[in-house]
């Protein structure tokens, strides 16, 4: 019983922040490479940042300077923090990756989703 579960979207004004977290649970060793996705109404998932297990990371060019995506391995938590949040940010946010199992094998598993809605 693996899960990934994103919590900490909300209603926010433009300008405004959040941050959110998605931690993984059950019988599992740890996270590997790690994800942020979302998804704005009619239109595809998108990839938002990516964080490796050595803690390298990528961004869509619309979020650079904008979101920070870490990692607590201890507590096998990847964050997204989101500044100066933009009506276009408006998506459900997903967490991915790559999770490693006690029986040693290795599974990618999603969230099922945090929405996130920046409105005037």
């Amino acid at each position: 019983q693996v899960q990934l579960v994103e919590s900490g979207g909300g209603f926010v004004h433009p300008g405004g922040s959040l941050r959110l977290s998605c931690v993984a649970s059950g019988s599992i060793f740890g996270i590997a490479g790690m994800g942020w996705y979302r998804q704005a109404p009619g239109k595809q998932r998108e990839l938002v940042a990516t964080i490796t297990s050595g803690g390298n990371t990528n961004y869509v060019d619309s979020v650079k300077g904008r979101f920070t995506i870490s990692r607590d391995n201890a507590e096998n938590t990847v964050y997204l923090q989101m500044n100066s949040l933009k009506p276009e940010d408006t998506a459900v946010y997903y967490c991915n990756g790559k999770i490693l199992l006690q029986t040693l094998a290795s599974r990618t598993y999603w969230g099922q989703g945090t929405q996130v809605t920046v409105s005037s």
